[in-house]
């Protein structure tokens, strides 16, 4: 071990606030990506005094299922002053920021090497607990303070950089289903003359399947008519096969870069996926788990039994289309309320139930024409702001796994 390596507790303290009086009111969660999300816990009979005051430049971190997960989940607290968070989340903060700056902590925390330490370290129990001496026996390298500043400032330009590409892609989806409102739902779409149609006397038709009056020409589809689910089985000749599963997928993005290498999937569905095939989570829609397949490189993907396959079966729309209404935060509201109105512990949707039988609105050939246009623009701007984020974190990482050899 270097002479520069420090062990962790001698730098950090438990932390143990309660929130007495109810003083604080924001309740957050703790991902396994390392990030605070706002909480989905049922609160209510809940005592919220019991639950422990996290402030700013504090941590939280699970050490419970370390191995199962192959992840310590640990954030920092950064954007907001305080919040509350369960009482089953240790909290701690470091000593002297004048020998260790939480940002620098926080960076070592999200490196690969350190889950895969936490994760040998991790014996406690069936699923692999992480026992806070254990934790705090964990090392890393502790340079001069005024180095570890340059490391966060280079660090950070990074993130910064990705968070103004998420602001912007946020811009856009937002400004794409607004649009979508626009011309789709409020009928205001551009006329002959440019001029929006309702409000310029365009003519409406009743329509007896929706139950409401439509643009004259416009039609309603069943999206079974465009796409099918690809749930075929199929046997691979490759010695090892790429799985990956309804968390390796968030809002059109695949989250990881190395997938899990399996040689058998017992009690796994085989599915093949290729180009512009839609993957959509079974489980919880509203988590908006789903991804464009953009690349050839898919022979060797497996998926799991929780992930649809939806692949277009008519030319008459574009993936694009299909995939924009899909995810449409609209559509995915509706899904949500099937799965919630199913019992079970994971209450999920199915292609056949939820999916093959839903009605969208089409619609005339030159609207479908425009509305494709805009598509194929506002989708080349969204992959590449995508595309460059996936370059960004792959530098990231190199920053990270560089720390392991910073001398002081």
């Amino acid at each position: 071990m270097k002479s520069n390596y420090k062990r962790i507790g001698n730098y950090i303290r438990l932390v143990d606030e309660r929130n007495k009086g109810l003083q604080v009111k924001q309740l957050l969660g703790l991902s396994i990506s390392k990030q605070f999300i706002p909480s989905v816990a049922n609160i209510i009979g809940t005592d919220m005094e019991n639950y422990k005051i996290i402030r700013r430049n504090q941590f939280a971190c699970s050490t419970m299922q370390v191995r199962r997960d192959k992840k310590m989940p640990v954030a920092l607290l950064q954007d907001i002053d305080e919040a509350i968070i369960s009482q089953a989340y240790p909290i701690f903060e470091v000593k002297d920021e004048k020998e260790l700056l939480p940002e620098y902590l926080m960076m070592w925390f999200s490196r690969a090497e350190f889950d895969r330490e936490a994760c040998f370290h991790a014996v406690g129990g069936v699923r692999g607990s992480l026992e806070w001496e254990d934790f705090e026996n964990l090392q890393l390298p502790i340079p001069h303070p005024d180095k570890q500043r340059e490391i966060v400032a280079e660090y950070n330009a990074i993130q910064n950089r990705i968070n103004i590409n998420n602001q912007l892609i946020q811009k856009l989806e937002e400004t794409a289903q607004a649009i979508y409102k626009q011309w789709f739902v409020e009928f205001e779409f551009p006329d002959k003359e440019g001029k929006p149609y309702k409000s310029n006397g365009g003519e409406l038709v009743r329509n007896e399947e929706l139950g409401k009056d439509v643009p004259e020409g416009w039609r309603v589809g069943k999206l079974g008519d465009y796409i099918e689910s690809a749930s075929k089985q199929h046997d691979f000749n490759k010695d090892s096969l790429i799985f990956f599963n309804t968390s390796d997928i968030l809002n059109g993005e695949f989250l990881h870069n190395d997938y899990s290498l399996v040689k058998d999937m017992p009690g796994q569905a085989k599915k093949r996926i290729q180009k512009n095939d839609i993957l959509y989570s079974e489980i919880r829609p509203a988590n908006k788990r789903f991804a464009l397949v953009r690349t050839d490189e898919v022979e060797e993907y497996v998926i799991s039994t929780k992930l649809m396959v939806l692949r277009r079966i008519k030319d008459e729309l574009s993936e694009l289309r299909l995939y924009h209404y899909l995810t449409l935060d609209s559509f995915i509201e509706i899904l949500q309320q099937s799965a919630d109105g199913r019992s079970g512990t994971f209450p999920q949707i199915t292609f056949d139930e939820d999916i093959y039988d839903k009605r969208f609105i089409l619609g005339n050939e030159i609207t479908e024409k425009k509305w494709n246009s805009f598509l194929i623009v506002y989708y080349a701007q969204i992959f590449s702001k995508k595309d460059e984020n996936r370059k960004l974190i792959e530098f990231k990482n190199i920053l990270l796994s560089k720390l392991a050899t910073i001398e002081k």
